[in-house]
């Protein structure tokens, strides 16, 4: 933790739950309860480990696991392994307590790791990684639990929002430039995936509200408060997280997936992209029949929408296709549920419907690859070939019985039309191994691209050295 401002706030796990009263402190459960708040995010919901080491049964680096070294430990950290002091946040009963929860767990078997769980505590080889020539990887921040969107602002702070980690963190750039400090801006949040910026402000999609962190900036570093938008959003939970952004027109622009695998719902306000004023009035919708976006872009030249969109389930390995869409302008219709990857009628709901009616995919990225978020390079770092081109996170298929996906794709453009589709990234599958997730792509002041992954909890960074 060497930024200053992550001093100040209790950076990486600092989740700090407060319990009032000593009372309160001493009824049943409430070490639990005090540890799945404030440490479970490092060291496991069931102190298997995560990014942190696990609290069972094993060799114990810093002192024996007795009740007073925890308390040491617990008040005072481990700045050498980015664990923050908790005697700031807890009073003395409420680390008392902790420790007296840990000691009795440190006797029994360490719970086996789950393979994410494996995944964000160890990096994985970066020589297992391919891309092309002249280009490098390398990990830009750690303990950035189940990353997922990213937006850069002017100054280089990257904001960041996440899935289950329920945080928006900001990524403070340190001073060799190469690696970010994690800081987080917000938690307690409702899977808040969507994060833009517009008007000097933050803005993060939550599952049913928007909320807008004025002036972000400046303020980031001071557990900021937040407004709610007024507007009215539906709080479906399978495919009810919202990615959002702000368009070249000073709108924002922000989804509603399908609450289903496949489903008509063509006279609801779900499977739709909306767009609204800053302040959250004039919601309209823009796009229909859209599955599941989770990823979109404006082309930085046109300014016209892509977006990608999943494909659905059930209809075995190797279709329908999922996509990369264009909508040049607003009242297009992307086919679903009728009609999936341009070409394949939905075997329940095509009837009387033909794949011709309905805006074509601009290109067809393959069945169950995932795709997410999406970003046209404009930065100057890489070779004019790979400007203004689109870079795809997919995240990878999760039912296939052979994975696909799993990589961050380059999709080239001439006169906006599609004319390749290579990898870009390729080494988060290795084998049958999975080592990340990609979820999003965005590019720093410098030109270089980052890459979030909420599989191994961090985000990578490539350059390009021109050899």
């Amino acid at each position: 933790m060497k930024h200053p401002a992550l001093r100040a706030v209790l950076t990486a796990c600092l989740a700090a739950a407060s319990f009032a009263g000593h009372a309160a402190e001493a009824k049943p459960g409430v070490a639990e309860k005090l540890y799945q708040a404030n440490c479970a995010a490092c060291h496991g919901v069931k102190m298997e480990g995560a990014v942190g080491p696990s609290l069972g049964d094993h060799a114990w680096l810093h002192g024996a696991p007795t009740k007073a070294n925890l308390i040491k430990i617990i008040g005072k950290g481990v700045p050498e392994k980015d664990m923050p002091a908790w005697s700031p946040a807890l009073n003395a009963t409420q680390i008392a307590l902790l420790a007296d929860l840990i000691a009795a767990n440190a006797a029994k078997p360490a719970v086996a790791l789950t393979p994410e769980a494996k995944a964000q505590q160890t990096v994985p080889d970066l020589n297992g990684f391919k891309l092309p020539k002249g280009f490098h990887i390398s990990v830009y921040a750690n303990q950035v639990s189940a990353a997922r969107s990213m937006v850069v602002s002017d100054s280089g702070v990257v904001y960041v929002g996440s899935r289950k980690a329920g945080k928006v963190y900001a990524l403070v750039p340190r001073a060799d430039k190469q690696t970010a400090d994690v800081l987080t801006v917000a938690e307690g949040l409702e899977h808040p995936i969507g994060v833009t910026l517009l008007n000097g402000a933050l803005y993060v999609g939550e599952i049913s509200r928007v909320i807008r962190f004025d002036n972000i900036d400046k303020r980031y570093a001071q557990k900021p408060s937040y407004e709610v938008l007024k507007v009215s959003l539906p709080n479906d939970k399978w495919h009810g997280e919202k990615v959002i952004k702000a368009g070249p027109d000073g709108k924002l622009y922000i989804p509603v997936g399908a609450p289903c695998n496949v489903c008509d719902v063509e006279d609801s306000r779900s499977a739709k992209i909306y767009r609204m004023n800053a302040d959250g009035s004039q919601l309209e919708e823009y796009a229909r029949g859209v599955r599941n976006t989770v990823g979109f872009a404006f082309h930085p030249t046109t300014k016209v929408l892509w977006f990608t969109d999943n494909g659905r389930d059930e209809m075995g390995d190797n279709t329908p296709s999922c996509e990369l869409n264009v909508a040049p302008k607003a009242g297009l219709h992307f086919g679903f549920p009728y009609c999936h990857g341009g070409v394949v009628p939905d075997p329940d709901f095509a009837k009387g419907r033909s794949c011709e009616e309905f805006e074509p995919p601009a290109a067809k990225l393959g069945p169950h690859v995932a795709p997410l978020g999406l970003s046209f390079y404009t930065g100057k770092q890489f070779p004019e070939a790979y400007r203004n081109n689109v870079y795809i996170a997919e995240h990878g298929s999760w039912n296939r019985s052979t994975k696909s996906g799993y990589s961050v794709r380059l999709i080239t453009l001439y006169n906006s039309k599609v004319v390749t589709d290579t990898a870009f990234i390729d080494g988060f599958l290795r084998g049958e191994e999975v080592v990340g997730r990609p979820v999003d792509v965005a590019t720093l002041p410098d030109g270089s691209m980052l890459v979030s992954d909420d599989y191994g909890g961090r985000v990578y960074r490539v350059t390009y050295d021109g050899k």
